[in-house]
């Protein structure tokens, strides 16, 4: 099964970006979005809302894809 957690974490160290630096992007982005802190929770916790890692993935050039397993 998909953990987003490390998806992020691999598509940030790909961008050679933190958590925390994503998050000052998002906003200079114009893209509203909590702290750093309470993402990395959120993350941690699997508590995530599924629009706020759309906006992360796509912020970061990745998107998401649903297809019936093989």
């Amino acid at each position: 099964m998909l953990d987003i957690k490390m998806e992020i974490e691999i598509a940030l160290l790909r961008k050679g970006l933190s958590m925390r630096k994503l998050v000052t992007r998002l906003k200079e982005a114009g893209i509203d979005t909590t702290q750093s802190s309470t993402i990395s929770a959120q993350l941690n916790n699997k508590r995530i809302r599924f629009e706020t890692v759309q906006q992360i993935l796509d912020y970061l050039g990745y998107e998401i894809v649903i297809r019936e397993k093989k």
